[in-house]
């Protein structure tokens, strides 16, 4: 993707190629092509922005998208207008919006035995069946549905569906370990989930669509795909953890880049300390650069270098002179420092980049991706590019092009 230019003046910026989420939704369905498969537009599209990333998603032959919350769902329905595509939300609490949720046509999830008449009070109040996805826990210990408890919310499920008031679409449940190949809880949680259809068939419910493959599952366990994939940080371009190998191994390219510019160039002496606390000391008389974007942004306080660690890896340079060097000692609030060496060409203004649409510098790259930045933090490549905060403007391009 040839990126378009920092605005003068602009500090920091978040470019979305919308082209490679679309790219991204139809390598995976190539990985599960027996399946549909829904794109997961969470927590504004992982940081990418929901509403683009949605219609690109579907461009690229997703056919479901789904979301955690309610508020969610309703902004995802109102922002995409008239549409035959179906929405899953399954994050919910006594009291939700029920009647607002079926009157969206958004399909809801019954994770715990409370929800199956709290959804039929709401398709009640709606006067409209209810698209109901019961989610069984299968071994995660957290949402869904406990496997002794299920027999009772099926009957009580079955009598609703009697009634009118809802209809049991969907069965899902979610893997704990799927980025670790061959984990043993894997098929445990396969036979469980089996059973758990089992129990839902004998009590004479006959759902759509089964879900239990993930990201993970749907690049490796085709045995899990049934009849619904759910992918989430794979639409935005990434391996869905570092065993799973290089995002280009799968077909995909990381969709967001995210760039600044130097704010200062100075020269600092030998043996001086760099940002709070001082974890990073000049080993030589050296040329430093100010970044103007730190923590308020989204940075990972926990990718500081020096003492602390090897620090976030950012792409300074272009051509022959391009590196990569790692943040000099603490991010801060609104800025990070780097240690552009002694006699540094930089200068203030020039574009830095974070990271980028690449396999990432662990794989080899010129430029970081997401990936680098969460192994210099201790974390995972989800949270770095759903953090960028909102001080970070989304700028989105297609077919080469800046969108409107």
């Amino acid at each position: 993707m040839s990126l378009p230019a920092l605005g003068d003046g602009t500090p920091a910026q978040a470019v979305v190629d919308l082209d490679a989420i679309s790219d991204n939704v139809r390598a995976l369905r190539g990985h599960a092509p027996s399946s549909d498969l829904m794109a997961v537009v969470k927590a504004d599209g992982y940081g990418h922005g929901m509403l683009p990333v949605a219609r690109a998603a579907l461009a690229g032959g997703a056919r479901w998208l789904g979301v955690a919350t309610a508020s969610e769902a309703l902004a995802l329905r109102a922002g995409l207008g008239p549409t035959d595509v179906r929405v899953l939300v399954w994050l919910l609490t006594p009291g939700a919006p029920f009647a607002d949720l079926v009157r969206a046509d958004v399909d809801v999830t019954a994770g715990a035995p409370w929800a199956i008449d709290e959804i039929a009070a709401g398709a009640r109040a709606a006067g409209r069946v209810a698209r109901v996805h019961l989610k069984v826990d299968t071994g995660l210990s957290r949402g869904g549905v406990a496997m002794r408890d299920l027999p009772d919310v099926v009957r009580r499920a079955a009598a609703l569906e009697a009634s009118g008031e809802l209809r049991v679409v969907g069965v899902f449940s979610h893997l704990a370990c799927a980025d670790e190949p061959g984990h043993s809880s894997i098929a445990r949680q396969a036979a469980a989930f089996a059973d758990a259809l089992d129990t839902v068939r004998s009590g004479g419910l006959r759902p759509e669509v089964r879900h239990l493959a993930n990201s993970a599952a749907t690049l490796t366990l085709p045995e899990l795909h049934h009849d619904l994939v759910r992918t989430g940080i794979s639409v935005y371009g990434f391996s869905p953890g570092p065993l799973l190998g290089a995002p280009s191994e799968h077909g995909l390219r990381p969709a967001m880049t995210f760039r600044s510019r130097l704010a200062g160039v100075k020269q600092v002496a030998a043996g001086e300390g760099v940002s709070y606390g001082h974890l990073y000391t000049t080993p030589q008389d050296t040329t430093v650069g100010l970044v103007p974007v730190g923590y308020g942004d989204g940075v990972p306080r926990q990718a500081s270098g020096g003492s602390a660690g090897p620090g976030g890896p950012v792409a300074v340079g272009s051509g022959v002179d391009h590196r990569v060097l790692r943040v000099a000692g603490r991010v801060c609030m609104d800025q990070l420092v780097l240690d552009l060496g002694p006699g540094a060409r930089e200068r203030a203004g020039d574009v830095v980049t974070l990271f980028g649409s690449s396999d990432g510098v662990a794989h080899g790259a010129d430029v970081p991706n997401a990936q680098d930045w969460a192994d210099a933090a201790g974390t995972i490549s989800y949270e770095i590019v759903t953090r960028l905060g909102a001080r970070v403007p989304r700028l989105y391009t297609s077919e080469g092009e800046v969108l409107p």
